[in-house]
């Protein structure tokens, strides 16, 4: 078992029900329902486990920094209290060799002054996801009752922007969705003044393939192109982190995504019962597709690290189905994510169900990338 790759990064759910109702959701609106069965929060018991667990692995294989998400449904349900609670247990627990860099990706619903003087102790730094203007976020992060959460999240962003606590906003996600207008969108990111945009192509399988608005074949390679020549004419003002990806890996460098490259699998999830699960984005392929058979009390990182789902994706190239070995992209879409690839019938043996639309951005930036510096790099 000593031949797995640590795991350096993990995502602790924290609290597994949302205030919002957002309609594209991979914890609730997908195939894997298994949210139903669990606790709503983490329970002190499981945290202390945990925290137990990540604290052997580190010192088990030296790992320098421990990457931790704090996660939900939405993380801030957890309260002040439990949030803080778990902070001091995982703080505690890390052996003196190892830094922790502690996360929380949230919808910045509940975010208050309170919640921010406990990040800030604790430095805990901050993701906010948020789809825009408020005619883009509104199109589907919303309340249960059908408002729009537009102007409390960007309260909440406004609040992580003051003096006292702007060193601890990691930064916005976006979801594209090309119903919404890109120059819009991207102008209302530019807006909030975060120190990275991260823009996110819609889960989705060959089972549920995504929408293709007025049957067009590249809506969401056409759309991040849009603001992608908006981004190099004005300088690159903001890092985001897939156009620096493709720059990256175009240059023979690495992603800085999951979606991208062909680099290991080195992250789980640890659900609110201790249940550890395979990355989240499985969730849309089908019931079960992400479970282990594995918890934080039966079994350590390293059984985990070493769990077949997890090898599999190790293998890089190989693991690729034919049509994607075969394509001269290949090492910079890397198939896409893994989960996009799932078909009923054939598994994930497939390109991703995104890939025209990964083929065209690609290409787009490959373009712009001098042919000299293509395949080189560190």
């Amino acid at each position: 078992m000593a031949h797995a790759t640590p795991l350096r990064q993990l995502v602790l759910k924290v609290h597994s029900r949302c205030d919002l109702a957002c309609d594209h959701c991979y914890v609730y609106e997908h195939a894997d329902q298994s949210w139903h069965g669990r606790p709503p929060v983490m329970s002190a018991e499981v945290v202390a486990q945990t925290a137990a667990r990540i604290a052997e692995h580190a010192a088990a294989h030296g790992i320098g920094t421990m990457h931790v998400i704090l996660h939900g449904g939405e993380p801030l349900l957890a309260g002040h209290d439990r949030l803080r609670h778990m902070a001091e247990e995982l703080r505690r627990a890390l052996p003196g060799h190892c830094e922790l860099d502690l996360r929380i990706q949230t919808n910045a619903v509940r975010l208050d002054e309170r919640f921010c003087e406990l990040f800030r102790e604790y430095d805990i730094k901050v993701g906010v996801s948020v789809d825009g203007d408020r005619s883009a976020h509104d199109r589907h992060r919303r309340f249960r009752d059908g408002r729009g959460s537009h102007d409390q999240v960007v309260r909440g962003v406004r609040l992580l922007r003051r003096p006292r606590y702007r060193h601890l906003f990691a930064g916005l996600l976006c979801t594209v969705d090309p119903e919404n207008d890109p120059l819009r969108v991207y102008s209302a990111l530019l807006e909030l003044a975060p120190p990275r945009i991260d823009f996110l192509l819609p889960h989705a399988t060959w089972d549920r393939p995504p929408a293709r608005p007025d049957d067009r074949a590249t809506p969401y390679a056409d759309w991040l192109i849009t603001i992608a020549e908006e981004w190099f004419a004005t300088g690159r003002p903001v890092p985001v982190r897939l156009f620096a990806s493709l720059l990256s890996l175009l240059a023979g460098g690495p992603s800085f995504v999951e979606s991208l490259g062909t680099a290991s699998v080195d992250h789980v999830v640890i659900e609110t019962d201790g249940t550890i699960e395979q990355a989240d984005s499985l969730k849309t392929a089908y019931d079960g597709a992400p479970a282990t058979g594995m918890d934080v009390f039966s079994h350590s990182l390293d059984e985990v690290a070493d769990h077949p789902g997890l090898r599999e994706r190790r293998r890089g190239l190989a693991d690729l189905c034919a049509t994607c070995r075969a394509c001269p992209l290949v090492r910079v879409c890397g198939g896409g994510l893994y989960a996009h690839r799932f078909r009923s019938g054939s598994g994930f043996d497939n390109p991703s169900v995104h890939c025209p639309d990964l083929t065209e951005l690609i290409g787009h930036f490959r373009d712009r990338v001098p042919e000299s510096a293509q395949g080189h790099g560190s």
